[in-house]
């Protein structure tokens, strides 16, 4: 099914404004592109540029697009580098200052504080023009920081529940319910899984704690005095967290994503919690699935909150080419590229312009989209990833809820 969309609507549930204007301009040229920057950049000198970016889809456009900008300016080669997102921010500290690092990388939104202040990244403010003519305005909140513009968007996303069609015909709308369903589902098919999700990851996990009042560093996620993870609604949520256990009765350590996303794909998982940078493989894998909102909390009608990123593209620091890779990453905005990262990974555009969704899994991240939250990008985030990380993981191997938690809370405010 093709499902065409100019603009997300359920970006407005970030609590920002998104714009629906579409940007209209000659075919020779792509939309957004920056005639002063194009005009500062090397055309002469052989330059390659090397790009850090995530498999299973974002690979392929980084090398597709890189193509395109070529046939643009053929002394400069585009060289893909397999970092993944989730890792380039603490690649880029050790790979920037030895001199081996990329010029552009893929970057989730909420580590733009962290990156800013320990000086790793490039601001955007000579693009800012073509980058808000190019993407949604949800987009450009994320990549600003402070006031100033950092990140070229890619994509837009959140979260939600993969099911396999042949597996499941109806999914759990609350997680009582799932847990049930799986726990019936485990005993009636040996070798297979009802349910699995990266339980040690607290990008995942947070779905137990966020709730209205509850939210992580306040409600707009700014408040780094108010981690809001040792309180009363965070220890139920993960009391009921730590229930799944009975129907996902393995280790932590044993249900890391790229475990879980074999699983799924190979059609030994019938429920499983991911984004749709799984899109594109899991079709490639052939798997027949359907993706719809979270289960909602107990007591609580709607579905569970999850966190809501921008995937950016920064400009390292360090690069020695940064005029250049500065006009690769705008030129990644595009339309045009941004309907090529669609075609080649499913992922939802950050383009404010018409993009066309070949997979109907666009919609249920559309639906879930509706009760997502930012991720906050103060820089306290990198040490609510260390202790939530690991009060996750202990939780679900038994640990008291409330006993980790109080531990978590107490290292995310401890002075740095």
């Amino acid at each position: 099914m093709k499902t065409r969309s100019r603009a997300l609507v359920g970006l407005a549930a970030l609590g920002l404004a998104v714009s629906l204007a579409a940007c209209s301009t000659p075919k020779d040229e792509p939309a957004g592109s920056s005639t002063d920057s194009a005009a500062a950049i090397d055309s002469s000198t052989p330059i390659t540029l090397t790009v850090w970016e995530s498999l299973n889809g974002p690979d392929k456009f980084i090398e597709e697009a890189g193509a395109a900008y070529t046939d643009l300016h053929p002394n400069i080669t585009i060289e893909f580098q397999n970092v993944e997102v989730g890792d380039s921010p603490s690649q880029i500290a050790l790979d920037g200052p030895a001199g081996t690092g990329p010029d552009v990388f893929a970057v989730p939104h909420d580590n733009l504080g962290a990156l800013i202040s320990a000086g790793h990244i490039l601001d955007a403010e000579d693009h800012a023009a073509a980058i808000e003519e190019n993407v949604v305005d949800v987009a450009i909140n994320g990549a600003t920081y402070d006031g100033a513009l950092w990140g070229y968007p890619m994509a837009v996303e959140t979260y939600a529940l993969y099911y396999n069609k042949a597996l499941v015909e109806t999914p759990p709308t609350t997680w009582a319910e799932l847990t049930t369903w799986a726990t019936e589902f485990n005993a009636a098919n040996q070798g297979k899984y009802g349910f699995i999700m990266d339980v040690g990851n607290a990008y995942y996990t947070i779905i137990f704690t966020a709730q209205p009042g509850n939210m992580l560093f306040g409600d707009d996620g700014t408040d780094a005095a108010t981690p809001n993870l040792a309180t009363d609604a965070s220890v139920k949520g993960m009391g009921e967290f730590a229930k799944l256990r009975s129907a996902l009765d393995v280790a932590a350590a044993d249900l890391a994503t790229a475990t879980d996303d074999g699983l799924f794909a190979a059609g030994n998982a019938a429920m499983y919690i991911s984004g749709p940078w799984n899109v594109a493989n899991f079709t490639d894998q052939g798997v027949d699935f359907g993706v719809t909102t979270l289960p909602a909390l107990d007591g609580q009608s709607e579905p569970a909150s999850s966190f809501a990123g921008v995937r950016l593209m920064a400009v390292s620091a360090y690069s020695e080419h940064p005029a250049e890779a500065a006009d690769f990453a705008e030129f990644l905005t595009t339309p045009e590229m941004q309907q090529l990262r669609v075609d080649l990974t499913g992922a939802l555009a950050a383009s404010s312009s018409d993009i066309t969704y070949e997979n109907d899994a666009a919609q249920g991240f559309i639906d879930q989209m509706e009760t997502s939250f930012p991720m906050p990008s103060i820089p306290e985030m990198s040490k609510f990833w260390d202790a939530m990380n690991a009060a996750s993981a202990n939780i679900w191997n038994g640990a008291d809820p409330k006993t980790e938690l109080d531990a978590a809370q107490a290292a995310v405010l401890a002075e740095s």
